[in-house]
């Protein structure tokens, strides 16, 4: 008996991984098998969502499993195709769910190459596995060095810490803050970016009020980042928890937060704009200390003297009560926009409150574009002299007004400063009078006793 040749289906989009896709048109029939064998009318059926043909072919016998001379199935061509009823027909009739072809392409490879979700939901409830992640790379000397196995994560007591964007994993013996991405990730090119965005700024930044970066895991999926865990939790709970801090926490906290917002913007050779500066993204460490967290829709600032965003603000990236007006307003914005963030935090640390907490959110940056600021309403002893000023400053209408982080340090210590001093001249002035009143006392008592004595 002779067998069948083999046949390459050339109709249709061709797997994600040929190094040449060749569409219908391109297609050749060299000797009309495409036309007779019913293999490669399964293959044909299943590029057009024919679902009464392929039924038909099935129940005659035809092998759905059948591999053309590239390996491909019919689920890698319905996969393609995006035709979900096709690929959920083939898998109730027994298609394997993750045959590769000749490249190393699975079904669910090309249903995500071609963003084809309907089809990578369906592959993943049957158990398709993802064989790489998008930054995977194929020789083992382009591992980044930062690299994690995923298998050193545990998470089996894993809880969802900072707005549940970070989970606390082990690793290695050491609790770790790790930013999962889902697999819906691979449809998304715009996550993608996000991620390799967020990844390249972690890989620059290295100072001891920022949140610091350990490694990712990049070569498998979920691809994920990892950094120091902060147990003491953020900003935001601290606040919720203690209410209006006194003025000398309050400075400590702000020279905490300028130093690592200073660093930042004087990035070399492009400034780093946090562009989500507010309490949640503040972290506390275990000496008390706060760190700058969460750049996820951090952004570099392109050109020197450039005042560009390239990532438009959405209010799922932010928190609108925090940002400033010309954020809001959709226009070009520099690193003062942090400078605006770091005001609205300051305050509200001494006055116990968010800005403007009555309002609802989203009508904020209204407030904020109309030239309103939440109004200082704490007693006027809680804002050292110069302190109430300096937020002003910060939280001007004109961006080009707002100092610039390294200034802001130079003022904050100042005032701190002041204060210690008033303090520590408090302090020794106390010891003086307690001094004089014990030596006033022993005089008494040694006069009383030499009374006694003349007696």
């Amino acid at each position: 008996m002779v067998s069948k040749p083999q046949v390459r289906f050339t109709l249709g989009k061709q797997s994600s991984l040929a190094p040449d896709t060749v569409s219908c048109s391109d297609s050749d029939s060299d000797d009309g098998l495409e036309a007779i064998d019913p293999r490669v009318r399964l293959m044909f059926f299943s590029s057009e969502g024919d679902l009464e043909g392929i039924k038909k072919l099935l129940d005659s016998g035809t092998d759905v499993n059948f591999k053309d001379i590239d390996n491909r199935t019919a689920l890698h061509v319905a996969a393609c195709q995006g035709f979900t009823d096709v690929a959920e027909l083939l898998l109730e009739r027994g298609a394997e769910i993750d045959p590769q072809d000749k490249w190393g392409s699975t079904p669910l490879a090309d249903a995500i190459h071609y963003k084809n979700h309907g089809v990578v939901k369906l592959l993943e409830k049957h158990g398709a596995k993802h064989l790489t992640a998008p930054m995977h790379v194929n020789n083992a000397r382009e591992i980044p060095e930062y690299e994690i196995d995923a298998k050193e994560l545990d998470f089996t007591n894993s809880v969802d810490i900072t707005k549940g964007t970070f989970a606390i994993a082990s690793w290695r013996g050491t609790q770790v803050a790790v930013k999962k991405l889902g697999d819906e990730l691979f449809t998304d090119e715009e996550k993608v970016r996000a991620f390799r965005d967020e990844l390249d700024l972690f890989q620059k930044i290295r100072h001891p009020n920022v949140v610091q970066f350990l490694g990712a895991v990049t070569q498998s999926s979920p691809m994920m980042i990892v950094i120091e865990y902060l147990p003491k939790g953020d900003l935001r709970a601290f606040l919720k928890r203690k209410g209006a801090l006194k003025s000398i926490t309050a400075l400590k906290y702000a020279m905490d937060i300028a130093r690592g917002m200073s660093y930042l913007h004087e990035n070399k050779p492009e400034p780093i704009i946090h562009r989500d500066l507010e309490p949640s993204n503040i972290l506390r460490d275990d000496s008390g200390h706060l760190k700058v967290a969460d750049f996820g829709v951090s952004e570099l600032l392109k050109g020197t003297h450039a005042a560009k965003h390239e990532k438009p603000m959405s209010h799922q990236d932010t928190t609108w009560r925090y940002v400033a007006p010309e954020v809001f307003r959709n226009e070009d914005y520099d690193t003062k926009v942090d400078v605006f963030s770091f005001a609205l935090i300051l305050q509200e640390m001494i006055e116990g409150c968010q800005p403007f907490v009555t309002t609802n959110e989203r009508d904020v940056p209204k407030l904020y574009a109309a030239k309103e600021r939440p109004p200082f309403k704490a007693p006027s002893k809680s804002y050292a002299h110069g302190l109430k000023e300096l937020i002003e400053e910060c939280w001007h209408e004109n961006p080009e007004r707002r100092p610039p982080f390294r200034q802001i340090i130079v003022r904050l210590e100042s005032i701190y400063n002041s204060i210690d001093r008033k303090k520590h001249w408090k302090v020794q002035r106390f010891r003086c009078f307690r001094m004089m009143g014990m030596c006033k006392g022993e005089d008494s008592d040694t006069s009383t006793n030499n009374r006694s004595s003349w007696i």
